[in-house]
């Protein structure tokens, strides 16, 4: 419902999150794709940020984030409203190949 909106003529992308002690769990759903992917690195971080305002916290922060694909690490630093040092790191896993003609 959110994906064909009249709010979003052009689509949006949509993580769905879930906090469960100090993880967080995310589910993405991403327009072009128009599927559920395995992650979605500025998704998590937009997720990691918000709840980093949401609940108010400063200084060095470092968030574990679940998704399909496996978990990533985001890292940085939170002085007020402003974010800095801002690094996603995870495993690297080989998923799909295939070719196209152009």
């Amino acid at each position: 419902e959110i994906r064909y909106s009249a709010k979003y003529p052009e689509g949006v992308n949509v993580n769905f999150t879930e906090k469960k002690d100090e993880n967080i769990h995310v589910r993405t759903y991403e327009r072009g794709v128009e599927d559920e992917t395995l992650a979605c690195g500025t998704g998590v971080t937009a997720v990691a940020l918000s709840y980093a305002l949401k609940e108010n916290k400063e200084g060095q922060l470092h968030y574990q984030i679940h998704t399909k694909g496996g978990i990533l690490e985001l890292d940085f630093k939170k002085n007020n409203h402003h974010f800095e040092k801002i690094l996603l790191t995870a495993e690297t896993r080989f998923v799909f190949e295939g070719d196209f003609t152009i």
